[in-house]
């Protein structure tokens, strides 16, 4: 499919082994020519051997290819995890008749174990074989996890009568919350930009997104998120409407990618979107929308399609902002559930119920404060996001 390409890019997905089912679990993308790079990277104190690497490689810039596994973190692998994801690199260089140092490398799955890396040498030379222009769908379905379906976002844009894409992939519906939420993507694009702007454009995209965005409050040792731009269009990007225009293209790829991410969440039956309003800053408003979302009280009522309003405000009076319980509103969609501190009576609260047993709503939280707002992305909290993370490893 045509919406499922990005020129200069082949992408793959095999299966190699790694996975006891058979799936898909080793993927690849390359540009047909070195491409400028930029990544963002998880938070967390504990780094994957993927993300201590590429963190490292990354300095230089440039990037021809990407392999991922899924299936294996390859993360507390001490020094055997640094050597087997240097090697992962080094097959696919091999492969591909690059230089290894333009190899960048992800890994995902149970962390802790030795990777398998004699499955993915083996498997080198059939993924190679698969590169084509739409083989991102097999790429997004090989770096999947407890994901249920892949996740691949297309946009087309055009600057001085020329056309380019944006293209993003990518996988993680548990262990995700914010700073970066847990996840894995990567974006490709056929416009040139310096490598400096190009970081910040995919900063400011990820801050609008997979930074608003929670499942479960759990951030990964594995988080990274990999933008390449090889210039295959001709568009340049250097003036800053160039810059508005393009970074309006990557922050749409970036959050419809996110917003499928929650809900394809662990277990998710409902998508939610937790909209503050009415906060003395923006920061205020982030935060209560955070708290509100992040609520496992809140998340479990959703599920349970249960308008239970008191939960909500009492994450939002533990934000930590400055809220004034008489002032506050909350709507579920249109639906005025809470006026000025005080529920609005049984009938309303049907009404409410009804909303709450849609696939999608939105719940606002008004602390008629000030201009402040900020909305998150969430999902309900099921039963079966436990059987999911019970049995993870079996």
């Amino acid at each position: 499919m045509e919406n499922n390409k990005c020129p200069g890019f082949k992408a793959a997905g095999i299966a190699s082994g790694i996975k006891k089912s058979g799936a898909l679990d080793l993927g690849l993308i390359v540009s047909e020519k070195p491409a400028v790079v930029a990544g963002v990277f998880t938070k967390n104190r504990v780094k994957a051997a993927p993300v201590i690497l590429d963190q490292e490689r990354i300095q230089s810039e440039k990037c021809r290819a990407v392999i991922v596994n899924s299936g294996n973190a390859n993360c507390c692998n001490g020094n055997e995890g640094i050597i087997n994801a240097e090697q992962m690199a080094r097959f696919a260089a091999a492969g591909l008749g690059i230089s290894e140092e333009l190899v960048l490398v992800s890994s995902t799955g149970v962390i802790g174990e030795p990777l398998p890396i004699d499955k993915i040498e083996a498997g080198i030379p059939k993924l190679v074989k698969a590169l084509v222009p739409d083989g991102f769908i097999d790429f997004a379905e090989a770096i999947m996890t407890t994901d249920t379906v892949p996740k691949i976002v297309c946009r087309k844009g055009e600057l001085n009568g020329k056309s380019f894409t944006v293209l993003g992939v990518a996988k993680g519906v548990g262990m995700i919350h914010p700073d970066m939420a847990t996840l894995l993507g990567y974006v490709c694009t056929d416009v040139r930009m310096e490598a400096e702007l190009l970081k910040k454009m995919l900063v400011t995209a990820t801050e609008r997104s997979i930074n608003r965005i929670t499942v479960d409050g759990d951030t990964s040792t594995n988080d990274t998120v990999l933008i390449m731009a090889n210039g295959k269009s001709g568009v340049v990007i250097n003036d800053n409407d160039a810059v508005q225009y393009f970074q309006n293209l990557l922050d749409q790829v970036m959050i419809e990618l996110a917003r499928l991410l929650v809900k394809d969440g662990e277990g998710a039956t409902k998508l939610v979107e937790i909209v503050v309003k009415g906060a003395l800053s923006d920061d205020d408003a982030l935060n209560v929308s955070r708290t509100v979302a992040g609520s496992n009280l809140v998340k479990t009522a959703f599920f349970g399609e249960d308008a239970n309003w008191g939960r909500i405000i009492g994450a939002v009076g533990r934000a930590n902002v400055p809220v004034d319980a008489d002032r506050i509103d909350i709507l579920f969609d249109d639906v005025v559930m809470v006026k000025g501190g005080k529920g609005c009576g049984k009938e309303i609260e049907a009404e409410a119920t009804l909303v709450l047993k849609k696939p999608e709503f939105v719940v606002t939280v008004n602390l008629n404060l000030g201009k402040g707002t900020a909305s998150v992305m969430t999902c309900d909290f099921s039963i079966n996001y436990v059987r999911i993370n019970a049995d993870y490893r079996s």
